[in-house]
């Protein structure tokens, strides 16, 4: 059986909980990092050197980074559906996965850690408009395809991209301040709220 290793409030966890949601497909789940096992145990670091959350290892395939481990098990799976097998429409799903991992989740990282996580850290009140400030940018450009599409992130049909950047709308949505109307983000948030992975992994917690 496939074995998640890393805990279920994680952000990038999630996606990996949701895919599997999307697939039908069982799991065993193992706490680690946050406030739980530290990973940088060495029973962790012999699966992901890195030290970060999550790792899957499926059957002895091991395999991290969340949204590589989210693309691995739509194509492991033959969900072409999920993950296109035809390269101009894999690249259109990826281009806005590997944006939500890098670009979209360093936008709002100091806002979050600051106004939801009460971070000590991240109380600077300078830094944090500055995030919010390029958060809402983000969701801007989130906006603005959705404006295109009429539907997905990627086009006309739910995607792996869709369990990306829906976890970080959620972000959007947790922060206490007041937001800029989006009008196509939000009705496709609560497209979102229809499909039961993301009821169960997507809203939960917040964090």
């Amino acid at each position: 059986m496939l074995k998640i290793h890393g805990y279920a409030a994680s952000i990038n966890v999630r996606k990996v909980l949701w895919v599997c949601a999307e697939i039908g497909l069982s799991f065993e789940r193992e706490d680690w990092g946050g406030a739980y096992r530290p990973t940088s145990d060495p029973a962790f670091k012999a699966l992901n050197s890195a030290g970060m959350v999550p790792v899957i290892d499926d059957g002895g395939v091991i395999v991290w980074e969340s949204n590589t481990i989210v693309r691995y098990l739509a194509a492991s799976r033959g969900r072409a559906d999920l993950l296109p097998v035809q390269p101009a429409a894999r690249a259109r799903v990826e281009q806005w996965m590997d944006w939500q991992a890098s670009d979209f989740n360093n936008s709002w990282r100091v806002a979050f850690q600051g106004l939801v996580r009460r971070n000590p850290a991240f109380q600077e009140p300078r830094a944090i408009e500055a995030s919010l400030s390029q958060f809402s940018t983000m969701v801007g450009m989130v906006d603005a395809q959705l404006a295109r599409t009429g539907a997905y992130i990627a086009g006309a049909d739910f995607t792996v991209a869709d369990i990306a950047i829906g976890l970080s709308l959620r972000r959007w949505n947790s922060i206490p301040v007041t937001r800029p109307a989006y009008p196509n983000v939000e009705r496709y948030y609560e497209t979102l709220l229809t499909r039961s992975g993301f009821q169960r992994y997507g809203r939960d917690g917040g964090s």
